[in-house]
């Protein structure tokens, strides 16, 4: 059971309609303007997919939906994350069954749990797993800081689980799982979470990012990339500016879903801008300092 990638992979963004039902011309819309950028594979139902929000039928209906719109064009991760081991890994099954090629498991929030019981959680999704896995570390909203040690024991032992998302903002953090795990399993993929640090992941010898900002602005994060491949630091340079630019949106609203697909909507794609409640669209002045930020990052013209 292999899984290969590397370079930009976005988590989509699940489209609803305004009475907060699933929407499936603009997700079909948003999956058909990501296939034609240069992102190197699709990511659904993580934290910017609002996974949360949804019940287990709706995140396998989504699934599904998604899985056919990309049609094998490129790689698909699908979000597996659970607070109980048994919905996890149906999660993963269901997954498997539609042609996924890999699943993204966060680990169990809420409740406070000891490193072993994270370890059961993880051995038992391993062992009933259709799909290669990748683990998703979210300390600050989970709870739990997925340890190096631990990290390192589940690549050791489960041949499987093929990399993790480090949404922690502390490169350090990141240098930690590129150097200890992925230098003990070679194979093991690390990526950033936070899109800002892409180019540190990279240069350090990680895989690259799962970065929210690539639903309306690829060319940033993927030219990121390519510039990081063909050694063009003064490119790399600029773009790792107007990133830092876009950075500052994750900061305009909590949770940041209504305004990231406010920002999908201000690049020109027709799609729906709900978000599911308690979230919401942006208001008045956070949509003005949406604005202000694509302008000076150069994605929008002012």
């Amino acid at each position: 059971m292999t899984f290969q990638i590397q370079g930009v992979v976005p988590p989509v963004m699940t489209i609803f309609d305004a009475s907060e039902q699933f929407d499936p011309q603009g997700m079909g819309r948003l999956i058909d303007k990501l296939l034609a950028s240069e992102v190197n594979g699709l990511l659904f139902l993580g934290s910017a997919g609002e996974f949360a929000f949804l019940s287990h039928e709706q995140r396998k209906v989504i699934a599904e939906f998604c899985v056919k719109r990309v049609a094998g064009k490129k790689p698909v991760v699908i979000g597996a994350g659970a607070c109980a081991t048994r919905e996890a890994i149906d999660l993963a099954q269901h997954a498997g069954s539609i042609g996924a090629d890999a699943v993204i498991v966060v680990n169990p929030y809420y409740t406070r749990m000891s490193e072993e019981r994270l370890y059961h959680h993880y051995r038992q999704i391993a062992e009933n797993s259709p799909l290669p896995i990748l683990l998703y570390n979210f300390p600050a909203l989970t709870g739990h800081d997925l340890s190096i040690e631990l990290v390192g024991r589940l690549a050791a032992d489960f041949p499987n689980i093929v990399g993790i998302k480090d949404t922690v903002d502390c490169m350090s953090h990141i240098r930690n799982f590129v150097t200890e795990v992925k230098g003990a399993r070679p194979d093991f993929m690390v990526f950033s979470g936070y899109d800002e640090y892409l180019l540190d992941t990279l240069l350090i010898g990680g895989d690259g990012a799962i970065p929210a900002s690539a639903n309306y602005a690829p060319e940033i994060t993927c030219g990121l990339y390519r510039a990081f491949r063909e050694k063009d630091l003064a490119t790399a340079q600029n773009l790792l500016k107007r990133l830092g630019a876009l950075s500052r949106i994750y900061s305009l609203d909590v949770p940041f879903t209504g305004a990231l697909k406010e920002a999908i909507r201000l690049r020109g794609l027709d799609i729906s801008g709900a978000a599911l409640s308690p979230a919401s669209a942006p208001d008045e002045a956070t949509h003005k300092k949406l604005v202000e930020i694509l302008v000076q990052a150069g994605v929008l013209e002012g």
